[in-house]
């Protein structure tokens, strides 16, 4: 029997947090919430979640803050963001930071608990009230070649992520198949050669660079980022 899915919770409004607690374990295993960065990424470090829950505006640094905090110790935790900003400039940098997903508070309780499963699937949810935001970002990527450096499994999973193709469709898709799981631990080594922190950075890395057509975008289903 597996494990129950676990949850960690970063809101700093207490009526909405208790409203988002009580949907998360109607689901998932709610192991704990904090109100501040810091604190937040202190407990995530602590108790590892599969998923955080996080908002943008929070003392500490934001959300961002969190993300940045957590990721270089455990890169296979999830961020999905639930705020009430839809601002473009609160999408890109949280995007930017490294989130999977975002949605906003006005999402009613089925899109939020579809939004943790696509997100604990290597998808990119993200509400319509934002989606626009995304074809407008403009992230500061290297843009030297790098490609010398990507193995060739490396090179074909970079043109899928590029392309618009979920975690599930690139695990599939591959010339030799293989599971999510290893396909995450090819774009850890990936973020690391490129010097990036995010499949939106990849996927721009890609187009500077002229590694892929930006025509080609997207081919495949959704983005993950």
């Amino acid at each position: 029997m597996s494990s129950p899915t676990r949850v960690f919770i970063v809101e700093d409004h207490p009526i909405m947090r208790t409203g988002i607690e009580a949907v998360v374990r109607s689901t998932y295993e709610l192991i704990g919430s904090a109100d501040e960065a810091g604190v937040a990424v202190e407990l995530i470090l602590e108790r590892r979640p599969d998923l955080v829950l996080l908002d943008v505006h929070i003392d500490g640094g934001g959300g961002a803050a969190v993300v940045q905090g957590v990721r270089p110790t455990f890169p296979d935790i999830k961020f999905l963001v639930l705020s009430v900003s839809s601002s473009k400039e609160d999408v890109v940098q949280m995007f930017n930071a490294g989130i999977d997903g975002y949605m906003v508070k006005s999402s009613e309780e089925a899109d939020l608990l579809d939004a943790m499963e696509q997100t604990l699937a290597g998808e990119r949810p993200v509400s319509r009230e934002i989606a626009g935001h995304l074809l407008d970002i403009d992230e500061e990527i290297p843009t030297g070649s790098g490609i010398d450096r990507l193995t060739p499994k490396e090179r074909e999973i970079t043109r899928l992520i590029a392309r618009g193709y979920t975690y599930r469709e690139i695990a599939a898709s591959l010339a030799r198949p293989i599971s999510v799981k290893t396909l995450e631990n090819h774009i850890a080594h990936i973020f690391e050669k490129l010097e990036v922190a995010s499949r939106h950075q990849v996927a721009g890395w890609a187009f500077a660079t002229g590694f892929v057509n930006p025509d080609s975008r997207p081919e495949g289903g959704q983005a993950d980022d």
